[in-house]
This record gives C-alpha cells, sequence and structure tokens, in this order.
C-alpha cells in the first residue's frame, strides 16, 4: 500500500468538507493540496501533521479565546487516513465467497447443553460449550468486503492546538473540552462528521499529542492488517499472559500487540522479560511515553476503545485485558461472534448485572471510583432519560456489559461508537460500564445497527481470567509467611526419631509379658526330686 493512499480521497461525503474549507479558506489553503502528493520521501513529521486543516464554520469558537493571545485554540479537524478501502492486500479473502457457499459449517445444529441438576450446579461465573469452526474454514469464512457502516461514511476528528475547558464539566487535555453542545451534536447521525476522540493536540495519534509511542512503532502499527490482537498493561498492573493454541495461520498473519507504560516497561526489562527485540512470546511490546493521566486504569481505556485510530489500516481487532488469557484461535472467535453473527460490534454482557443503576451501586460499594462522581454520572443519565433494564426493552438483553474483550470491525459507525463511548469515559467517570447502554442507545435511535451482546460464560470459553499482580503477589507473600511461620524444631524433632520397630511375638499367648512352661513328663516327675 502506497503512502498516497493513506492520505486523504476525493470520494463520499468528503467532497463538501473540502469544499467548505476551500470556501472559507481560498485557494490558497496551504493543508489541502500537498494530501494529494505522494508523501513517501517526506519526514515524519510533515506526512502526518500536515493532515488538517482550520473549518471556518467554527472560527467563532476561536474568535471567543483570541483573548489571550499568546496562547489561541485553533479547532482543526484531522481526515480519517484509513486506507484499505480495496483490500488489495487482503491475500486470504481472495476466495473467501466461495469458500464460504461450498464449506458446511459444523455449528449449525449446536445447542446448549441442559444445565446440571440442582446439587451439582457450582456457584459463580464459568465457562460455557461454544462450538468453534476449523480455524482454516474460519480464515475462509472472512468478508470479502468491508461491512455496511448504515448512513454514515466518513468520519474525521477535531484537533486542538491548545485545548482549553469551557465547561465545568469533565474533558481533558487528551481527549479535549467538548461543551454539552458538542457532545449532543455527536449523537445526531450524519453521512459525514466531525468528532472529538482523543489524541486532540495532533493528528496522528501517538505523535506529540500524550499517550505517545517511538516513531517506529508508529510506522509498525499504521501497516495494513485484516486482524490484529491487542492488549495493555498501564502502572505495572497486570503480569502478561501468553495465548494458546494459536494456529499457524494466525502466528503469521494477526500480530499481538501489547501497550505498556514506562514502569511497566521498566519492570520487564529489571525481570529480563524484555529485550531489544521488543517481543515477550507472542506480544509484541509498544512503550507509551507521556501517558495522559494519572490513573493507571483510566490509562489503559485509550487504546481499549480508540484502537481504530492507532492502528488506521485495520479491518478487525480484539482487544483483552492485561489480566486476560486468549486460549482460542483470532480467526475462530471472529467467525463465531461477527461473522456468523453479521456484527460488526460484540461484548459480552455481564454474568450477574443487566441494569446500570445496579452496576453503579456495585461500583461504590467496591470502591472503584468516588462515590460522588458516580452518582453524578448516573443523575446527568436519568435526566437523559436512563431508566433501569427490563424485558420491555428485549431484543436488547443487558444495559451493562463486561467490557473486558471487545470485538470489533472498523468502519465507519463503530469507529464513531468507540469514539462517543471514550469520550463519557472522558467526561465522566472511567467506570465504562456505566456509559455503554447511553452511547449504544443513542447510536441505535437514529441507525439500524446492533451489538451483539453474547454470554459472559461464552467469553469465559475463549479467556481465562487471572489475578492482578497486586493479588498474585500479596497471596505469594502470605503463603511465605505461613510456610516460615511453621515450628521447625518439631518438625526436625520427628524427623530425628527413627520409626518404633513392632516386634511380633510367635505362639499362642502373645500377651507382653507372658512365659512359656517346659513341660515334664509325669513318669519322670518322680526323679526330679531327687
Amino acid at each position: 500500500m502506497t503512502e498516497r493512499s493513506l492520505g486523504l480521497r476525493l470520494s463520499g461525503s468528503f467532497g463538501s468538507l473540502q469544499q467548505l474549507a476551500q470556501n472559507g479558506g481560498g485557494s490558497s489553503n496551504p493543508y489541502l493540496p500537498q494530501d494529494y502528493l505522494d508523501s513517501a520521501g517526506l519526514p515524519f513529521d510533515s506526512r502526518y501533521l500536515n493532515k488538517s486543516y482550520i473549518i471556518p464554520s467554527l472560527a467563532e469558537k476561536e474568535a471567543l479565546q483570541s483573548n489571550n493571545n499568546s496562547k489561541i485554540d485553533k479547532l482543526l479537524v484531522c481526515n480519517d487516513i484509513t486506507g484499505y478501502g480495496d483490500l488489495s492486500n487482503a491475500s486470504s479473502m481472495g476466495d473467501s465467497v466461495s469458500a464460504v457457499t461450498v464449506l458446511t459449517n459444523p455449528c449449525k445444529d449446536f445447542a446448549f447443553p441442559p444445565p446440571p441438576p440442582g446439587d451439582m450446579r457450582r456457584i459463580g461465573p464459568r465457562p460455557c460449550p461454544v462450538c468453534y469452526v476449523p480455524v482454516e474454514e474460519a480464515v475462509a469464512s472472512m468478508p470479502k468486503f468491508p461491512s455496511h457502516s448504515p448512513i454514515l461514511k466518513r468520519l474525521t476528528y477535531f484537533s486542538e492546538e491548545n485545548p482549553m475547558k469551557t465547561d465545568p464539566i469533565g474533558g481533558s487535555d487528551f481527549g479535549g473540552y467538548p461543551n454539552l453542545k458538542l457532545r449532543n451534536d455527536s449523537f445526531d447521525i450524519q453521512e459525514s462528521m466531525t468528532v472529538h476522540c482523543g489524541f486532540v493536540k495532533g493528528c496522528r495519534p501517538g505523535y506529540r499529542t500524550g499517550f505517545d509511542i517511538d516513531v517506529a512503532d508508529l510506522e509498525v502499527l499504521k501497516q495494513f492488517h485484516e486482524v490484529i490482537v491487542a492488549s495493555a498493561i498501564f502502572g505495572n498492573y497486570d503480569l502478561i499472559q501468553q495465548p494458546e493454541n494459536v494456529g499457524e495461520t494466525s502466528r503469521r498473519k494477526v500480530p499481538f500487540f501489547m501497550f505498556v507504560d514506562e514502569e511497566t516497561e521498566n519492570y520487564m526489562k529489571n525481570m529480563s522479560l524484555l529485550g531489544s527485540d521488543k517481543q515477550v512470546g507472542l506480544w509484541r511490546i509498544i512503550v507509551v511515553h507521556n501517558v495522559p493521566y494519572t490513573d493507571s486504569r483510566r490509562n489503559g481505556k485509550v487504546p481499549k476503545l480508540l484502537l481504530h485510530r492507532l492502528f488506521p489500516n485495520t479491518r478487525y481487532s480484539i482487544w483483552i485485558d492485561g489480566k486476560l488469557q486468549l486460549v482460542v484461535d483470532p480467526y475462530q472467535i471472529l467467525e463465531r461472534f461477527l461473522w456468523r453473527q453479521n456484527a460488526t460490534l460484540a461484548i459480552s454482557r455481564h454474568y450477574r448485572r443487566f441494569d446500570v443503576f445496579e452496576e453503579a451501586e456495585a461500583n461504590k460499594a467496591g470502591g472503584k471510583y468516588d462515590n460522588i462522581s458516580i452518582d453524578y454520572q448516573i443523575e446527568f443519565y436519568k435526566e437523559e432519560g436512563l431508566t433501569p433494564y427490563t424485558s420491555a426493552k428485549l431484543p436488547i438483553t443487558s444495559d451493562v456489559p463486561e467490557g473486558c474483550v471487545i470485538i470489533r470491525e472498523h468502519i465507519p459507525i463503530t469507529n464513531l461508537f468507540s469514539c462517543l463511548w471514550f469520550n463519557e469515559v472522558d467526561r465522566f467517570t472511567s467506570r465504562d460500564q456505566l456509559s455503554f447502554s447511553t452511547v449504544r442507545d443513542k447510536v441505535l435511535a437514529q441507525v439500524d445497527w446492533s451489538v451483539n451482546m453474547f454470554l459472559d460464560c461464552e467469553r469465559r470459553n475463549f479467556v481465562i481470567q487471572a489475578y492482578h499482580r497486586d493479588l498474585l503477589e500479596q497471596r505469594a507473600h502470605l503463603e511465605h509467611v505461613r510456610r516460615a511461620q511453621a515450628p521447625p524444631a518439631v518438625i526436625a524433632y520427628h524427623e530425628k526419631i527413627p520409626p518404633k520397630k513392632i516386634i511380633v511375638r510367635r505362639g499362642k499367648d502373645k500377651r507382653p509379658g507372658s512365659r512359656r512352661r517346659r513341660r515334664v513328663n509325669p513318669k519322670n516327675r518322680e526323679n526330679s526330686f531327687i
């Protein structure tokens, strides 16, 4: 794929945006013409920083903030550089259509087995059976063309040189400070849209935007990939888990990316886990500098929800939290939860809670976030129309996702959903389960689209959940203390005492102290007294 295909394209609804910029800025606009030139020989800065332009219709905001002459916040638009439209590099998809028509799906008659008897049921969440097709069939069933994106065809992103807080509610220097009007407008689905979506200080995510990534790694992230698997460990919070049961095709074609901060990187180097090749087993380690938040869990939301921005030329992605171990081939997961369901985004629902209000109370009880912020967020959503979950919401099966696994196809509508979900996390609490249903329902109210919310026991079939590193270390310490407190003197005493020898007595009378008498012949008894 050439650099030209990664730049701006004169297709779809983007033409109107381009015309808007030309009419407002005149023909001397320096940004637009360069985007159609071959930029292979340009330095990294030129290739990415020039892909933006000022929207004249938003000049009003700039004028309101121009009283500070030293800092003028220029609101820019970053063009979507997704460049896999022709799918010319998708080597394995050439025969996918014919392959699907010939292959027989071995899972077509699969049904869940009946539940075990009441006295044999295990308490708590557990995996349940899932039918996967063989890896070869899963690879062959990959769609040849991108899925349809309802209404939305072109998505671009805001960039601000000096983001300034004009609204008292939430926001950040990394995600921007969109006021409530911009926030509400972002839910009005149009054919061409521009929204906030993190990385607001630049047009190339990971380059001088906060959440900065080395240039060599950015070049790897922008390459074309059919499928990727991604995860993250920030604050040295988890131990890296190696995937298992990954087929040969996935080992060759599916890269595994693990985002870590400098703290985690240092720990891995000190433990001799990370070398100069940046590989730890199947995982390619991507080190993030200048993390935007002080909360490590909030930093983890950046790659979790904004993978489409970090991987602009990837078709499908599987996100798993850092504490999870993948134990099923990625192609089998995609076939089961996306392609077989004709879905473009899949996420498991919570194993116990279906209602956002119950989830909020559980977060408060567990100390997941401060109670005031949680209450404020829930009250805000209530005023917007959030109601408790009931069967009246069917076919929607839950308002609360588990959230540790997200399976998606990177098309405009799913990219928009991810952006809007991240904006809610950036504006309110970092507990993404609380904002999921609000974003989903607002999008579903305008477009014919759905989210595949599959059973949590199915998720537990293809990922194994480990404990966080601090809990594992705490358990190891307690075990060490327990062993150290055992009475070593008693153990040594018993070791020195040989086992007691058991004496087996022969004869009829085996009682202790018994004596056998010699029998004397009566004929000789008299002689015995002589």
